[in-house]
């Protein structure tokens, strides 16, 4: 009967070690956005069917194609990273069909 009470009081203080996760500073300094994603940029006329004529940052541009794809359920059900394109994406894609990580590069190329 003493062996059980020795191992119940040493699994006791073994749960109550728990190793606690590493503050974060309140005083780190915030990240500044980098400058050339800021800046707006003119979308190419095909583009603008998409996204609207007004210049942009480039971040806007892919939020708002992606409110685009998705309003217009462009994803393709199998595989969510494939888009498919309708009449004003094709112009934008040349494609039927393109990954969402080759879509950012097509789009950058309609941007000036």
């Amino acid at each position: 009967m003493a062996t059980a009470k020795k191992a119940a009081a040493k699994k006791a203080p073994a749960q109550e070690t728990a190793v606690a996760a590493p503050a974060v500073e309140a005083s780190a300094p915030a990240k500044k956005p980098n400058a050339a994603f800021m800046k707006p940029m003119t979308p190419s006329a095909d583009l603008a069917a998409v996204i609207g004529k007004t210049a942009v940052p480039r971040t806007e541009v892919t939020k708002k194609v992606w409110e685009y794809i998705k309003q217009h359920n462009l994803q393709d059900p199998a595989n969510k990273r494939m888009i498919n394109a309708d009449a004003k994406l094709k112009k934008i894609f040349k494609k039927d069909q393109v990954s969402m990580f080759e879509m950012t590069k097509l789009i950058s190329d309609q941007l000036s």
